[in-house]
């Protein structure tokens, strides 16, 4: 499995953004059937720091992940989210199936 993490700090993120954002979440989750799960929502760990919120994916593997960055709908969740922005890290990781050799 391919595990697709960005960790956000953002600015201005009132109701109607989040809803916004939730939203194309939900686009992502219906319109990619190579999107194996989507969430975006706070981030929850009080180490955290400034890193409050989160877009967590999963993926069949790494060329699935490719299809989902150059997709529309995640294009236009990218522009969307892009002003309220004001940190990001992404961790991209490829784990091997439980029970799966290492």
């Amino acid at each position: 499995m391919f595990h697709h993490t960005v960790l956000m700090n953002l600015r201005d993120a009132d109701a109607p953004f989040v809803a916004g954002t939730e939203a194309f979440a939900a686009r992502v989750r219906a319109e990619l059937p190579y999107v194996r799960d989507y969430h975006f929502g706070r981030n929850v760990a009080s180490r955290a720091a400034q890193f409050g919120w989160v877009v967590i994916a999963t993926f069949d593997d790494a060329r699935d992940h490719e299809r989902y960055q150059v997709s529309p709908v995640h294009q236009q969740m990218k522009a969307f989210m892009a002003p309220h922005i004001a940190e990001v890290v992404a961790c991209d990781v490829e784990l091997p199936a439980r029970g799966s050799p290492r």
